[in-house]
């Protein structure tokens, strides 16, 4: 079953379910509510419309799992709104902080023949202006180690690769700091006693949390 055969929902649903895998974090009902900002009832009557559609199955102890069809149905969806994050970002010049919720609107319209169309006017870009693998035409996703700007140590020169995209507000500020994907950055110390790290970035000394640090990809 093609993405475009999907409803808007299903779509959402099963691009959730697979970002909750891919950052390790088990797929409970209440996992997949809080990621949707729905009821735990509206979850779980999804995963079970998932399941009849044989998108998604329970596992012991893993919580919901998605099938291959499930998985691919995630990719496509995926594979839209990357590419529509760099082409608003690339072509059109929007911030940082406004492609995702643009591309969460758009992704469900983009036919395939426009998606291919995008790719190639783009040169088929491998990855969208946060830094995430944009999955290829054969929906095969590239994987690259990487590493946390806090597990950097102090004296350490890196270039930011990854940002979170789902916090506008996060990106904007992420963005004063200079730390955007493709920026230089340089870890100046760590405070003791799960105290925030120093950095120093294109726009001078910055303070961060251990936790935001930790959501920053570098390389």
């Amino acid at each position: 079953m093609r993405a475009d055969e999907l409803s808007r929902a299903t779509q959402d649903y099963l691009k959730a379910i697979y970002a909750l895998d891919a950052a390790g974090v088990r797929v409970t009902t209440s996992a997949l509510a809080d990621r949707m900002d729905v009821s735990a009832p509206s979850a779980t009557a999804m995963m079970k419309r998932l399941a009849e559609l044989g998108l998604a199955e329970r596992l012991p102890y893993r919580g919901v799992a998605l099938t291959e069809a499930g998985r691919r149905g995630a990719l496509e969806v995926l594979r839209h709104h990357r590419l529509l994050e760099r082409y608003l970002v690339d072509t059109l010049g929007l911030p940082l902080d406004e492609v995702h919720a643009e591309a969460d609107r758009l992704e469900h319209a983009l036919s395939e023949e426009l998606e291919a169309r995008i790719d190639e006017a783009l040169g088929f870009p491998t990855h969208d202006p946060h830094g995430d693998p944009i999955p290829d035409r054969d929906l095969k996703v590239a994987t690259s180690p990487g590493r946390a700007l806090l597990d950097l140590s102090p004296g350490d020169r890196a270039t930011v690769s990854r940002v979170p995209d789902h916090n506008a507000d996060v990106l904007r500020y992420l963005d004063e700091l200079a730390l955007i994907p493709g920026e230089p950055v340089e870890l100046t110390a760590i405070a003791p006693f799960g105290g925030p790290l120093s950095v120093r970035t294109g726009t001078g000394e910055h303070a961060i949390a251990r936790e935001l640090a930790a959501a920053v990809g570098v390389e």
